[in-house]
């Protein structure tokens, strides 16, 4: 894995239509040998921090006239929805991080100390050169790549929308009261994109029969909160998908029905393509 063509896959449409951007940065599942090896957990377990198939689910759009970026780089091995000094010191040694949040904290910064269910995921803290190494064959690349996408959009239609797909363990919602929601659109309440985006893509979801619920228990993290600037005419959603609705969580397996499930989300996916970020009052074009 030294090339970017195993960091990240990045597909273009035949006419890319609106700057509408799909992006799925924990579905990699490409495991280095090396990392297999020094890991205390099988592959199996590892893959519990996945967003399984999620880059599968939204490939669809490709034909709608969006772009669509997937990570291939495991999320255990490097989550690229952290930021690069998001650096937990019981992962590597000697780090100093600039200030400890919740993520760290709970083993999940930039280099993963566990995954579901908080198993660890290494036998000791790595040499900081290491944890370099890592974030610069694995974690830059993507984000030069997300970055340059962005600003190519705003440079050929005076803007960009991101839709930064993620999926949710049906654990997570638990605490929730019923009926619970089926996805979770965060937009740091209000803060990453303008609310005629959140409002489209929340009206996208509701055409197809989805129940949604905002910011809550996920409002977005690093690429949210890095990327999104809507006075600036770049919006970003995340949007979480409950697993249990297309997969068997335990043998990470996709659903007998997985297809009518795509077929189903891909109906959501046609309408966010058609999203125009610098539409005014008009979210989404007349069709």
């Amino acid at each position: 894995m030294n090339s970017e063509d195993s960091v990240f896959d990045l597909r273009r449409p035949d006419h890319w239509q609106s700057g509408v951007i799909f992006a799925s940065p924990h579905s990699g599942c490409t495991y280095p040998d090396w990392f297999l090896a020094e890991s205390r957990l099988d592959a199996q377990q590892l893959r519990s921090s996945e967003d399984a198939f999620v880059d599968q689910l939204i490939l669809p759009a490709l034909d709608h006239g969006a772009a669509v970026l997937t990570a291939r780089v495991p999320r255990c091995l490097v989550d690229l929805n952290r930021g690069p000094e998001e650096i937990d010191p019981l992962v590597v040694q000697g780090a100093l991080p600039r200030a400890m949040n919740p993520r760290i904290m709970a083993g999940l910064g930039v280099i993963p100390r566990v995954v579901s269910q908080g198993r660890s995921i290494h036998d000791r803290p790595m040499p900081r050169a290491e944890a370099e190494s890592r974030l610069d064959r694995f974690w830059h690349p993507y984000h030069r790549a997300l970055a340059g996408l962005i600003d190519e959009a705003v440079g050929r239609f005076g803007g960009a929308v991101l839709i930064d797909m993620h999926s949710m363990p049906r654990d997570a919602l638990a605490h929730l009261p019923r009926p619970r929601p089926d996805m979770v659109l965060g937009d740091r309440n209000g803060v990453s994109a303008a609310p005629r985006i959140s409002a489209a893509v929340a009206e996208a979801v509701a055409g197809e029969g989805f129940r949604l619920r905002r910011n809550s228990p996920f409002s977005g993290a690093y690429i949210t909160a890095t990327y999104g600037r809507p006075r600036s005419n770049v919006h970003v959603v995340q949007l979480e998908l409950d697993r249990s609705l297309y997969m068997d969580e335990g043998r990470i397996e996709p659903r007998a029905d997985f297809a009518l499930f795509r077929a189903r989300f891909a109906r959501v996916l046609a309408r966010l393509a058609q999203l125009r970020p610098d539409a005014g009052d008009t979210a989404i074009a007349a069709e």
